[in-house]
């Protein structure tokens, strides 16, 4: 079975409000082994993650009752549960609202069901910190962060991301000084997930300066080479 962090099967609210693709969507998932709770609308939604915790939300962007990027910002004010966005929009400006809302990933309808299983494997393998073999502590100047507890304090301040922010910031830190590509950011913090697009790296960048606290006009820790990518500045030039 897919282990959660307690040690039971992953659980997944699916917020979904098609019937016959839920239907099709928690068999599919249930047969490997995943534990899935159908809820149609926000209200339902909101109330299902208040009183159960689950490891993956799949959360779909139009809602009766409330729309799924209003219930992804409610979500993210009292959770770092990861988000993964479900919808038949699938222009490159939805994509990004649903990020901006503090999505963790996107699928665009139609959908592979295969595909779909294996996204919500690799956010609960980033949740938990087995994305990759166990790492020690980084100690960047104002910045540390802990991969074993996916913790990250900036000035002794822990600060609180999703699991694909932490992903991205590790990246980067353990290449602190150097320069990455998106295309390079999205196979690293990714794992080459298809589907990826390069505009989903500038709004998580953009979450974490908000978050550390960058200017984003000028900043000093998280910073825009144009034309080549993005670079956590050293620990020497972070002043």
């Amino acid at each position: 079975m897919e282990a959660s962090p307690d040690g039971g099967p992953i659980k997944v609210l699916l917020v979904e409000d098609d019937e016959r693709l839920a239907q099709l969507t928690a068999r599919y998932l249930e047969n490997h082994a995943v534990l899935v709770t159908w809820t149609v609308n926000a209200t339902g939604a909101l109330t299902e993650a208040r009183q159960r915790q689950f490891d993956v939300v799949l959360l779909d962007l139009n809602l009766p009752g409330g729309d799924g990027v209003e219930v992804c910002r409610a979500l993210r004010q009292r959770s770092d549960v990861p988000v993964i966005m479900v919808t038949a929009r699938g222009e490159e400006a939805d994509r990004v609202l649903g990020l901006d809302a503090g999505a963790d990933d996107y699928v665009a309808k139609p959908f592979s069901s295969r595909e779909l299983l294996s996204r919500i494997r690799a956010v609960v393998r980033r949740a938990r910190g087995l994305a990759g073999p166990a790492q020690r502590v980084l100690l960047l100047g104002r910045l540390t962060i802990d991969p074993a507890r996916l913790q990250v304090t900036l000035d002794g301040r822990e600060i609180a991301l999703t699991s694909y922010e932490f992903g991205l910031l590790l990246v980067l830190a353990e290449r602190a000084g150097r320069v990455l590509s998106r295309e390079q950011l999205l196979d690293l913090a990714r794992g080459g997930a298809e589907e990826a697009f390069d505009r989903s790296i500038d709004v998580h960048i953009s979450r974490l300066r908000q978050k550390l606290g960058d200017d984003a006009k000028r900043p000093r820790l998280l910073r825009t080479v144009r034309g080549a990518g993005y670079m956590l500045a050293p620990p020497d030039d972070d002043a």
